[in-house]
């Protein structure tokens, strides 16, 4: 057996036990007779085949078949909730604090963020004009540039938003990347449409006064739950319009949402943790406690959800 044959035994264990036994030998020649003489390790794209495919048998061997298309829906509304906050924040970050204030900026902007807000907003006009690939690859640009501005501000010294904007919008970005390839075209816009109008609202609602720490203010912190609260209504009711054509997807949306609607609403959230009024800042331990339990339960749900879907499904066909 070969270094490579044997790299692609291991990543066949993404699949079922009864599948790998069946069809592994033909799934693992198959990949053998493709690849180059002297390659050692499967390439990327072969990696991301295999444990694509076998994800979806494990699903399929649970009866959820509409788990997929629940992850394209959630991508959807992900994509467009992210690229309407990058709306917003792109406004407050053309605002920054006037000379001798003593407020520390990016030169001309608030902060750093600058580069993520239009990394997204390149996404959403991306994704207006090429879906797939091309689309999922700004996304994915988008989301690095999000996760960037951390390391990027301790190097540089500048400021950049706080964490608890830029955490929702890294868990926004992740559900994001499982856009569909098939939208139409007057879908595919919706998020660049959505982000130029939360950009007209912005511009509206946050006066010129507000400036360089406004994202702590209280005229700016009120929009993540806002936020939170408008993601779950969309996707619970699409959810209920769904199901009663016996469409779940729409459950799959909501549980895959759970993670960035709950790092969205992280401030009263935090609050109800550490027991302090609406009105008032929760601690930092508060808010650090309550993004890893959202970060922890969130994506916990799916996997419970998925096995109690499957004994579901096995004691119907019993």
């Amino acid at each position: 057996m070969t270094d490579l044959e044997r790299r692609y035994l291991w990543l066949l264990l993404a699949y079922p036990a009864d599948y790998r036994r069946s069809r592994g030998a033909e799934i693992v020649g198959t990949y053998l007779d493709l690849a180059a003489p002297d390659r050692r390790w499967p390439s990327p794209a072969d990696a991301v085949d295999v444990l694509r495919g076998g994800l979806r048998q494990r699903v399929r061997v649970t009866g959820a078949a509409d788990l997929v298309p629940g992850v394209r829906l959630a991508a959807a509304l992900a994509l467009v909730a992210a690229t309407s906050l990058a709306g917003v924040w792109m406004v407050l970050e053309l605002r920054p604090a006037p000379a001798g204030f003593g407020e520390p900026t990016a030169g001309p902007f608030v902060s750093l963020g600058i580069v993520a807000w239009t990394g997204w907003l390149l996404a959403a006009v991306v994704h207006a004009l090429t879906p797939g690939r091309w689309s999922r690859r700004a996304v994915a640009v988008a989301l690095l540039l999000t996760v960037a501005l951390v390391p990027a501000a301790a190097l540089t010294g500048l400021p950049r938003p706080p964490l608890f904007v830029l955490l929702p919008q890294i868990g926004l970005g992740l559900v994001a990347l499982g856009a569909s390839d098939g939208l139409p075209a007057t879908l595919r816009a919706v998020p660049l449409l959505a982000a130029s109008g939360t950009g007209l609202m912005g511009t509206t609602l946050l006066s010129p006064s507000v400036f360089a720490s406004s994202y702590h203010t209280w005229t700016v912190v009120p929009i993540l739950p806002s936020a939170a609260v408008a993601v779950l209504a969309v996707a619970v009711l699409l959810g209920a319009g769904l199901a009663l054509r016996s469409d779940l997807r729409g459950g799959w949306a909501v549980l895959i949402l759970l993670t960035p609607v709950g790092l969205l609403a992280l401030h009263p959230l935090a609050g109800a943790l550490d027991s302090v009024p609406a009105t008032v800042v929760p601690s930092w331990a508060a808010l650090a406690a309550t993004a890893v339990l959202v970060a922890l339960v969130g994506p916990a749900l799916l996997p419970l959800a998925l096995a109690m879907r499957s004994r579901w499904t096995r004691a119907v066909g019993a």
